[in-house]
C-alpha cells in the first residue's frame, strides 16, 4: 500500500510540474516596432521587377542550354533601373556571373551583405496560364518566372538602396550587394564572392539571403502569420542505389529481381527513418512559436523532456515540414530498370534525395543507409553532397535588426528563428560569418509557395513594394 501511495504521489508531482510548466509557457516579449513611414517610389519598384522578369535568365547544368545574351542583357539594364546605386556604389564583376556592389559607409571595420540570385529554373510554358517571361500584370499580380525566386529580393535590395541614396542616406558601415547568376545549379558565383572577401581581408558581419518568409498554418496550433528567419540550413545528398545481375527472361525470374531488391531497400529506409534531433534552430523555433500555440501543443513543447517521444511519433506519421525540421529526410525520386517489360534488367538503379539534419553528416548518413538497407547486393554511392551549414547566432544585434525589420513591415506577425530545409548560396558564407540569416522578404500563401519552381509563379504588387520597405528598414540599421 505504501508503494502505491508513493507511485501516486510521483504521478501527481509529475502532472503538477507539467501543468505549471504549460501555464507559465507564455509568449516572450516582442521586439520593438519601427513606426516611421518608409518613403520610396512604389510604382518604380514594380516597373523594375517587371523588367527583370522579362529576361530569360534560365540556368542549366549544361551551359549549352543557357542563353548568355539574356544574362548579359539583364546586367546591362541595371544602370538604367538603379541609377543612384551605380552612381554611388563600386560595381565589380566576378567569374561565374557574380555581381558585387559596394556601398561605402562611415566605418569600414565590418560590412553587411545583402544577397540574392538572378538566375531562374526552367519552365514548361504550355502549362502556364500566362507567358512566364512577358511580365504581365493583371488584377494586382505580376506573373513570371523568378518573381518569387529571387528577383523580388534582388529588386527589393537594390530599389531600397537606390531610394536611400537619393534621400542622402549614408550607412554607418559598408554594405555589399552580392548576386549570383547560377544559384539554381550550385554555381560558383557565391563562392567567388566569398573568396573575394577573404582575399581582400574584408570582415563580414550580417549576411541576408533568401529563405523563410511570412507564412500561415505552418506551425502546430498557431493561427497567426509567422515570419520565420533561417539561422541554418540542412545539408544535401543525392544517393544512388544500384543492383547489377546477368539479367534474363522475365518468364523464369530469380526469387528477387534487381527492381525487387531496390524496392526492399526503399521500404527499409522509409520504415526506419533517421533518428530525430532537437537542434538549436528548431529548439528556438519551438520555444518561440510554441508559446502561441493551443494548450495541448503548449503542453508538448514546454515539456519535451516528457513528450519528446510523442512529438517524434507525430512527425514520423505526418511527415511534412515539422518532420523535416526534426530529422534527416529521405525522398526516393528516381528508379530505372529494363527497357522491356519481359526482360529482367542487368542494371537497375534508384536515387534518393536526402536532406541532412545539422546533427548528421554525409559520412554518418551513408553509414546509416548502408546499415538500414543491409544488403551487400545493393551498391550505394553518393552522387553529390554538402554537409549542413553553420548555425548562426540569434543573441546578437545582427539578428535583432532582421527581427525588427520583419515585425515592423508585417505588423502582427510572430517572428522566429527556424531551420531552412532547402539549400541556398548563403551556406558558403559560414566560413566568414556566424551571422548569416535566410529570409525572403515576402508574405506567401501555401498556393504561392507551391509556384516556386512550379507553374504560374507570380507575386502581388503589394508584396513587391513590401519587399522594398523591408530592405529599407534593414539597410537603415546597417
Amino acid at each position: 500500500m505504501i508503494a502505491l501511495y508513493i507511485a501516486l504521489g510521483i504521478i501527481a508531482l509529475l502532472l503538477a510540474i507539467i501543468i505549471i510548466r504549460t501555464l507559465t509557457f507564455k509568449p516572450k516579449k516582442t521586439c520593438s516596432i519601427d513606426t516611421e513611414e518608409v518613403i520610396f517610389d512604389k510604382q518604380k519598384s514594380i516597373d523594375r521587377l517587371q523588367t527583370l522578369v522579362k529576361f530569360r535568365t534560365v540556368s542549366s547544368h549544361n551551359p549549352e542550354l543557357e542563353d548568355d545574351k539574356e544574362f548579359e542583357g539583364l546586367i546591362a539594364k541595371l544602370p538604367e533601373l538603379y541609377p543612384n546605386v551605380f552612381a554611388k556604389c563600386q560595381f565589380t564583376r566576378l567569374p561565374d556571373r557574380a555581381l558585387l556592389f559596394k556601398w561605402e559607409g562611415k566605418d569600414h571595420s565590418e560590412a553587411s551583405v545583402m544577397m540574392a540570385h538572378y538566375d531562374v529554373v526552367p519552365v514548361d510554358e504550355e502549362k502556364w496560364e500566362k507567358p512566364p517571361f512577358d511580365g504581365i500584370i493583371e488584377n494586382g499580380v505580376l506573373w513570371g518566372r523568378g518573381t518569387l525566386d529571387t528577383k523580388a529580393t534582388f529588386n527589393g535590395a537594390l530599389s531600397g538602396a537606390d531610394a536611400l541614396i537619393e534621400q542622402g542616406f549614408v550607412p554607418e558601415k559598408d554594405i555589399y550587394f552580392a548576386f549570383s547568376g547560377g544559384e539554381e545549379v550550385n554555381g560558383k558565383g557565391a563562392v567567388n564572392i566569398v573568396d573575394y572577401f577573404v582575399e581582400n581581408n574584408i570582415k563580414i558581419g550580417l549576411v541576408l539571403d533568401e529563405g523563410g518568409a511570412v507564412v500561415e498554418n505552418v506551425f502546430p496550433g498557431v493561427k497567426a502569420p509567422c515570419g520565420v528567419i533561417g539561422i541554418a540550413e540542412k545539408g544535401l545528398m543525392d544517393v544512388r542505389y544500384r543492383v547489377t545481375t546477368n539479367g534474363g527472361h522475365a518468364s523464369a525470374p530469380a526469387p528477387h529481381t534487381p527492381v525487387g531488391l531496390l524496392s526492399q531497400a526503399c521500404c527499409n529506409m522509409e520504415n526506419k527513418p533517421f533518428k530525430s534531433h532537437l537542434t538549436a534552430p528548431v529548439a528556438e523555433m519551438f520555444d518561440t512559436l510554441g508559446r502561441h500555440s493551443t494548450f495541448v501543443y503548449r503542453m508538448i513543447f514546454s515539456n519535451l523532456w516528457c513528450f519528446g517521444w510523442l512529438l517524434d511519433r507525430i512527425c514520423k506519421k505526418s511527415g511534412g515540414e515539422v518532420n523535416a525540421l526534426m530529422r534527416t529526410t529521405v525522398a526516393f525520386t528516381q528508379m530505372q530498370g529494363s527497357n522491356a517489360s519481359n526482360v529482367v534488367p542487368t542494371d537497375a538503379t534508384m536515387v534518393s534525395n536526402i536532406r541532412l539534419n545539422p546533427m548528421d553528416t554525409m559520412e554518418s548518413a551513408k553509414k546509416y543507409i548502408e546499415k538500414t538497407v543491409n544488403n551487400k547486393d545493393v551498391q550505394i554511392d553518393v552522387l553529390y553532397g554538402i554537409d549542413p551549414s553553420r548555425i548562426s547566432e540569434t543573441k546578437c544585434d545582427e539578428y535583432r535588426r532582421i527581427e525588427r525589420a520583419v515585425a515592423s513591415t508585417w505588423r502582427g506577425a510572430l517572428v522566429s528563428p527556424y531551420l531552412m530545409v532547402q539549400c541556398s548560396d548563403s551556406r558558403h558564407y559560414g566560413r566568414i560569418s556566424d551571422k548569416v540569416y535566410r529570409f525572403s522578404a515576402m508574405a506567401l500563401t501555401g498556393e504561392e509557395r507551391r509556384t516556386i519552381h512550379g507553374n504560374n509563379e507570380r507575386i502581388t504588387l503589394d508584396a513587391i513594394t513590401r519587399a522594398v520597405e523591408f530592405y529599407i528598414r534593414v539597410l537603415k540599421q546597417c
